[in-house]
């Protein structure tokens, strides 16, 4: 395990509209604010896109992601953390719960999901986190580590 101590921030709530893109939206916010790290999250609609939803082989080192298209609008709820990458741009790991006719899907939305009406999203900064997203050789994947 790897951990850090830090102190809450500044907190921002944001209104995103029809079209707009997450993680795009939040991720330039984020440039704009020079926020480094934050708990995110996110309730709303959302309209279309794709999200993963596993790995095609769990068995693999490196990850080969199931994507799944969501089309029609769709409840959402989701949570995530904003964590600079190692050119300091801040990258946003979200997961969401997306719902529509009874049925839910969940899974990470890094692919990109487009906002219906409304994407209310609240950001809680973390100062002095010591922590950034380190591209993991073995997996590919950009996990959190110690600076």
């Amino acid at each position: 395990m790897q951990y850090s101590e830090g102190s809450i921030g500044r907190v921002f709530t944001l209104r995103l509209e029809t079209g707009e893109r997450v993680p795009d939206a939040i991720e330039e916010f984020a440039r704009q604010k020079g926020i480094k790290s934050a708990f995110c999250a996110l309730l709303g609609g959302i309209g279309g896109g794709d999200i993963v939803v596993g790995p095609r082989d769990d068995g693999s080192p490196v990850i080969d992601p199931i994507l799944l298209p969501i089309t029609g609008a769709h409840e959402a709820a989701a949570v995530g953390t904003i964590f600079s990458d190692e050119s300091g741009a801040p990258v946003l790991h979200m997961h969401a719960a997306l719902g529509r006719e009874g049925r839910t899907h969940a899974g990470c939305i890094r692919p990109g999901l487009d906002v219906w009406l409304v994407g209310e999203v609240v950001i809680l900064e973390i100062l002095d986190s010591g922590m950034l997203r380190r591209t993991d050789p073995a997996s590919g994947l950009a996990l959190l580590a110690k600076e």
